[in-house]
């Protein structure tokens, strides 16, 4: 994890920004101190005392003995070490520890980051670290330890990441470490070749940065960003310098102005408020850059209000939309809604007379403080309340949905290139939706993700059986794009046979459903085969006899229940539109030839023939209870699906006279079956029964407004 030499590119301060930028560390003092070595036992160190100076900060009452011991420990194992700056190797962890101790980490995240190279480059071993330190700091720097080269080849960067990732599953502050140290790397990265700088920022911007996005470090997230930046597209970044010094140099400051008259209002409103100037960062201005083309000066930067209460974020929102005029556009409540990365803040923005448009975020001074360093502003995230006993149960206050589902598919990821590429896909997708289920529990998925991502996020491989799903009640398909706050049930098939098909892979976005099928994929050549829309005829179709007449013909058989009409001699034919039996309320008309036609009263064509003046017959049901009819089901696509329900027709003693099934489409299919049936009081059963079949979602009798 060895950092080199301070990068020429760096983006430092600039005139009329100095509070925006951190204050650099002291190399050379640092060097110093580390050579000078450990000093007495009841002392602290020199070399630490802006790392103590920084915690006591957020810890006033801290046991510095750990960070005494540990400092020792890495300073002597370190010792005769160099960096190629030249420096003593000790400043690198060193200057981790700061920028965590900055952030507000706490005793024991900062210790780990003082040992979190001793195993990987020294002596020291990870049972000397946890007989020293204890149980927690052990984990937290074998989380950090790289593998070696030499045991995993190529394959020792994306199995490091993988190894670390899966640390972070049980304790965040393993990555709170690893953000740090490839901050400090990137700061000092100069002095590397400018191929392995290439390559180390394009590791930074495709995977520790979203990762600092997810984990809500934004004061670590923004400075990579600007480090990627000026090593990847350094004519840009140097244009966009450029336009900063340019506006810092302006003798009016719209910005400042705006936050005047803001602090005016507030005033007058009596509302207890720090208002501040905050910056953007070099990626933020070439980013608004590209999207209004010219600057004007209230885009360098944006207003940061920070109150006491979570009442008075509202409170502020109220006066600044009642005295001035307000953007309502640019309005979004993150208190009620935080972001999955703790991120809480009102967003807003005003316009001033002269058409220059400031944007505003409101929050607490803990939401700020959550704001800028996330899971690190937690503390120690597992240490149990005051009020409640310890119980070794680890629970994770960040609710990440989204390093859950990450744990999840890693572990089917077949090989190190997959679960590379994979990542980096999964991570480059930085926006979440929450969806709930009939049972009242969510499923956290990325934007975009369909019905067959939150299958195989609920249910793991047993998604293979999914047939369909109801959204907001609706049925759906599983191609299905959700949005935040849907409601989902998936329909489960109960076939052990059941399959995924390929067509799935379209629409599955999260690594986990596309590993899985494409798992699942592999293992079953055949299924590739042919396409699922020829499985009905091609697997599934069920016995020819079962869709055919019987060998007598449907002619000699029964095929109406008895039926009386009210026109003596009239032959008597039932409606194929709409089939009514036993005990359908039914009318007739007389058709040419003497016939009488028999409808449902409820048929559309009832309402036809009245007005095309047919003459309307009454009719009445008699004893035999035979009767024909027909039935409209429809199913999702899923194997074996006829012959379960031909089976479940033929339990119930219907026979089927013919059926029609159309070709699949978007998943789905229609069914049309004319039944024979012993007895009409059979047929609510016998609805029911086609209904229970797995992957069908409606039956219906019949009406064919054509027949």
């Amino acid at each position: 994890m060895s950092a080199e030499a301070t990068n020429p590119a760096t983006p430092g301060p600039v005139a009329g920004s100095a509070a925006r930028w951190r204050a650099r560390i002291d190399l050379r003092r640092l060097g110093r101190a580390a050579l000078l070595g450990p000093t007495a036992r009841d002392r602290l160190p020199s070399a630490i005392s802006h790392v103590v100076d920084a915690h006591r900060a957020h810890y006033p009452g801290a046991d510095l003995e750990p960070l005494r011991r540990a400092y020792v420990l890495a300073e002597s194992s370190h010792r005769g070490q160099m960096r190629k700056s030249g420096e003593p190797y000790i400043t690198h962890p060193l200057a981790v520890t700061l920028i965590l101790a900055e952030l507000g980490a706490e005793t024991t995240t900062l210790t780990a980051s003082l040992l979190h190279d001793t195993v990987e480059d020294t002596d020291v071993t990870l049972d000397q670290v946890g007989e020293e330190f204890g149980a927690d700091v052990r984990y937290l720097v074998d989380g950090v330890t790289k593998l070696e080269k030499v045991d995993y080849g190529a394959a020792a960067e994306p199995e490091t990441f993988r190894k670390m990732l899966v640390a972070t599953g049980n304790d965040v502050r393993v990555m709170s470490i690893k953000l740090a140290d490839r901050l400090h790397n990137m700061r000092t990265l100069g002095v590397m070749r400018p191929e392995k700088q290439a390559r180390i920022a394009k590791v930074t911007r495709d995977v520790l940065i979203p990762l600092a996005e997810r984990l809500g470090v934004q004061a670590l997230k923004t400075e990579l960003e600007d480090l990627v930046f000026a090593i990847l597209h350094p004519e840009e970044y140097e244009h966009t310098r450029e336009l900063i010094v340019d506006n810092a140099s302006r003798a009016d400051d719209p910005l400042a102005e705006i936050a005047d008259e803001v602090r005016g209002h507030l005033r007058e409103a009596d509302i207890a408020a720090e208002v501040l100037i905050r910056p953007r960062h070099f990626v933020s201005v070439h980013r608004i850059a590209r999207k209004r083309g010219q600057l004007r000066g209230a885009d360098f930067g944006r207003l940061l209000v920070l109150v006491n209460e979570d009442a008075d974020c509202y409170g502020v929102l109220g006066e600044l939309h009642t005295c001035m005029t307000p953007v309502v556009s640019e309005f979004k409540d993150f208190i009620a809604v935080p972001k999955f990365n703790l991120y809480q803040s009102l967003h807003t923005a005003v316009a001033h007379p002269d058409g220059q448009v400031a944007e505003v975020l409101i929050r607490t001074h803990q939401m700020h403080k959550v704001a800028e360093a996330g899971v690190i502003a937690l503390g120690n995230p597992y240490a149990p309340a005051a009020d409640e006993p310890a119980d070794g149960e680890r629970i994770d206050p960040t609710r990440p949905g989204w390093l859950s589902r990450l744990l999840d598919w890693q572990e089917g990821a077949p090989d190190p290139d997959t679960f590379w590429s994979t990542l980096r896909e999964d991570l480059a997708q930085d926006r979440e939706i929450t969806v709930f289920r009939p049972d009242g529990g969510t499923l956290g998925l990325p934007e975009g993700a369909s019905c067959v991502d939150a299958a195989y996020a609920q249910y793991g491989e047993d998604a293979h059986a999914c047939i369909g799903a109801r959204v907001n009640g609706r049925l759906a398909t599983l191609s299905t794009v959700l949005r935040d706050g849907d409601t989902v049930q998936l329909l489960m098939g109960q076939d052990p046979a059941s399959e995924p098909s390929r067509e799935w892979l379209e629409h599955a976005h999260t690594p986990a459903a596309r590993i899985a099928i494409q798992r699942w994929l592999a293992t079953h050549p055949a299924a590739d085969d042919a396409p699922e829309q020829q499985d009905l005829a091609r697997e599934e179709e069920p016995p020819a006899a079962a869709l055919r007449p019987t060998a007598e013909g449907s002619a000699l058989r029964p095929t109406t229940a008895d039926i009386i009409v009210e026109q003596p001699g009239a032959t008597v034919r039932l409606a194929g539109c709409c089939t009514p039996v036993p005990p359908d309320e039914a009318t007739g008309f007389a058709v040419r030839g003497g016939v009488v036609t028999v409808h449902r009263i409820e048929c559309a064509a009832v309402e036809r023939m009245k007005n095309a003046g047919r003459a309307e017959v009454g009719v009445r049901w008699g004893d035999t209870t035979e009767c024909r009819v027909t039935l409209l089901a429809e199913s999702f696509v899923r194997p074996h699906l006829l012959a379960d329900l031909t089976e479940a027709m033929a339990l119930e003693g219907a026979e089927i006279v013919s059926a029609t099934v159309e070709p699949p489409t978007q998943q789905r299919v229609r069914h049309t079956y004319t039944l024979q049936l012993p007895d009409a009081a059979h047929l609510p059963a016998l609805m029911r029964a086609m209904r229970n079949v797995a992957g069908v979602y409606d039956v219906s009798r019949a009406h064919t407004p054509g027949a």
